[in-house]
């Protein structure tokens, strides 16, 4: 038994102004207790978004086909098929699709009177796994108390079924039919997944990361563990110039430009003016945006030709100033403009000369290749003002520094985006700075920090020091979110020579296949490997070639599957999610999505296939969580708590 002794009198004494009495204590302890028992709430794992926002928000709104499973359970034997894709449908899109529905029914009363039930029925499944409390949390201020009734109708109690048959006609009668129906799909929506993991790349190539951060700030319960692109941004608002100069790059490169100029309201016309001006006779056939003619005209490709070679030299230069200035990086091969023989129009690397596919390069100078114009400058500062002044940048980066880290641990799980930079023979890659040497959990801790530190930071050194740990965090050989030798943008954009394109995969994920890594990252994590698994994202899986996703015999799952349509030709697929709810593991696949249009005029869900990677036979409780060990360490305090008011230790108030 915990006694008083154990926590400190003062402690015990603030404790006692949120439970004042032995009253109080008592019941606490007893609600607190019988939680433990329920069910632990499902989880839903989701990774590399990629922008795109029409796909992510219907996987959010159907649980990766959660709600639809529960549909099919309870109205197995009750409802046609086309009746239960419907009411999915109407669960997801319930605004959009109720119109389209009413347009086509006969009796308006009997539709919304059945309808109602159904939902009330599926809500009240959905719910089983939460307290009261929480129930009530989540319930919308227009209808909480009609909803509580009914979700906890006695449908023995003979005399209480006339009550609550009442509060269904009144509902209809007074035409509050529409906004029952949305406030019910919603509330379903949101006890469906008791907590979203988001393992890393919101932002790349899709037009609406935005749109999906401004959801993800709305989300109950969610984390984040940050992706290369998410930092590149993060890096980006924090005012890492490196950074701004790869965020505007890749988005003129993809012609994504919605997400910069209308999501975050960044303007571009500092660089279009100096790029207009420095390459007017250029034509910049390097630097031509990946988009075709039916998206943008002939001229707005050529001005985005020229505003992404004006930005990439922008960009190469300031990398190199990282570089040099941290040296302790390791990165001086990847100081290229020095290396230029500007006569013959060739450079040399590793000892072997090339040609270079462009050489009008007029802001760099042969005698200082790394120092930038003044108009450079100018350009750069004016931007990063904009970044900085940007509301809604500033607001999302915060959410992922207060929701998000380098890697999680929840419920006995590790989350990553990446990897654990890993040498070819198994061991954990090192990183010696300032006389210390980092490895793993020790040199994500670090990075994680510095990474902060690049934001917040109030001494210009500890920001600047920080701001490069973001750039490199994009692009470092040893960074846990890049996981490649090079990132070879130079040679990508100068070079015909495909072999200096190869940018070398780290040696962890050729071993990640392996038990033997899984289980010796989970035990450097502190991690029993017997019972933990590692979630990891980053690398699309190919299923085509007949990549699994499911590794290290189950100790690891990858589940970026390719939810970027870039990517789809490439995976066969469109990104796998996990679910991890009180029976076990459950893996799925999706099929592309169409559009939201067509999900909700024709009821076209996103096609998914789910595979059970573990079952249990004894349900997962609360008190197995990391939820229920925090319940449990409360119910410590509360009995010590209890102690002192019954040993006279502390009076009641």
């Amino acid at each position: 038994m915990i006694t008083q002794e154990t926590y400190s009198q003062s402690f015990l004494q603030l404790l006692a102004q949120q439970y004042p009495s032995i009253q109080a204590a008592s019941m606490a302890i007893i609600n607190l207790s019988a939680n433990l028992d329920l069910p632990k709430g499902t989880e839903h794992f989701i990774s590399d978004v990629h922008g795109e926002y029409e796909a992510f928000s219907h996987v959010l709104k159907n649980g990766s086909g959660s709600i639809r499973r529960k549909i099919e359970e309870i109205f197995s034997n009750s409802l046609l098929d086309d009746e239960k894709r419907n009411l999915a449908t109407l669960i997801y899109y319930p605004e959009q699709k109720l119109p389209l529905i009413l347009k086509n029914v006969e009796n308006d009363a009997e539709w919304y009177r059945i309808t109602l039930f159904r939902l009330i029925k599926l809500c009240r499944e959905v719910s089983s796994k939460y307290t009261r409390t929480a129930v009530r949390e989540a319930l919308p201020d227009d209808f909480a108390f009609i909803i509580e009734e009914l979700l906890h109708e006695q449908e023995s109690v003979a005399n209480k079924q006339e009550y609550y048959q009442s509060i269904i006609e009144t509902i209809i009668s007074t035409n509050r039919g529409d906004a029952f129906v949305v406030a019910m799909a919603e509330l379903i929506q949101r006890l469906a997944i008791a907590r979203l993991h988001v393992i890393g790349d919101v932002y790349d190539r899709g037009p609406g990361a935005h749109i999906i951060m401004d959801k993800l700030l709305d989300y109950h319960a969610v984390d984040v563990q940050w992706g290369n692109h998410d930092i590149l941004w993060m890096g980006a608002a924090a005012g890492s110039e490196a950074c701004i100069a790869n965020v505007i790059r890749i988005c003129l490169r993809y012609g994504n430009m919605e997400t910069l100029e209308n999501g975050y309201a960044v303007s571009m016309l500092p660089l279009a003016s100096f790029a207009m001006e420095t390459y007017a006779d250029d034509p910049c056939e390097r630097f031509k945006p990946k988009v075709s003619t039916d998206e943008f005209t002939q001229s707005e490709i050529q001005l985005m030709s020229k505003m992404q070679k004006a930005i990439t030299i922008i960009q190469f230069k300031l990398e190199a100033q990282i570089i040099q200035r941290r040296k302790h990086y390791g990165m001086a091969d990847r100081l290229l403009l020095d290396k230029i023989d500007f006569d013959n129009g060739t450079i040399c690397l590793n000892g072997q000369d090339h040609s270079l596919l462009d050489t009008h390069l007029p802001t760099v100078d042969p005698d200082d290749p790394f120092r930038l114009s003044e108009k450079e400058k100018s350009v750069l500062e004016r931007l990063r003002i904009s970044f900085a002044n940007s509301e809604r940048l500033q607001k999302h980066v915060r959410f992922l520094y207060a929701k998000g880290g380098l890697y999680l641990i929840y419920n006995g799980n590790l989350l990553y985006h990446g990897c654990i930079a890993m040498n070819e023979d198994g061991s954990f890659a090192t990183v010696r700075v300032d006389g210390e040497t980092f490895e793993a959990k020790s040199f994500m801790d670090r990075l994680d920090r510095l990474a902060r530190q690049g934001y917040v930071a109030s001494d210009p050194e500890q920001k600047l020091y920080g701001q490069d740990v973001m750039w490199y965090l994009w692009s470092g050989a040893h960074s846990p979110l890049f996981g490649k030798k090079k990132m070879a943008t130079f040679e990508r954009y100068f070079l015909a020579d495909s072999a200096t394109h190869q940018e070398g995969k780290n040696a962890y994920y050729a071993l990640r296949d392996k038990p033997e890594t899984a289980v010796k990252i989970l035990e450097a994590f502190g991690l029993d490997p017997n019972t933990a698994r590692i979630v990891n994202g980053h690398v699309p899986v190919e299923v085509k070639k007949g990549e699994s996703p499911v590794k290290a015999n189950g100790r690891l799952i990858v589940i970026d599957g390719g939810f970027s349509k870039a990517y789809q030709d490439k995976t066969g697929i469109a990104g796998y999610t996990l679910i991890h709810n009180s029976y076990g593991f459950l893996l799925a696949s999706h099929a592309p999505f169409e559009s939201t249009q067509k999900a909700i005029e024709e009821g076209l869900d996103i096609h998914s296939k789910t595979e059970i990677l573990e079952a249990n036979f004894t349900r997962i409780r609360v008190r197995d969580t990391d939820e229920g060990r925090q319940i449990q360490a409360k119910i410590h305090q509360l009995q010590a708590l209890l102690a002192a008011y019954r040993e006279g230790e502390i009076k009641e108030q």
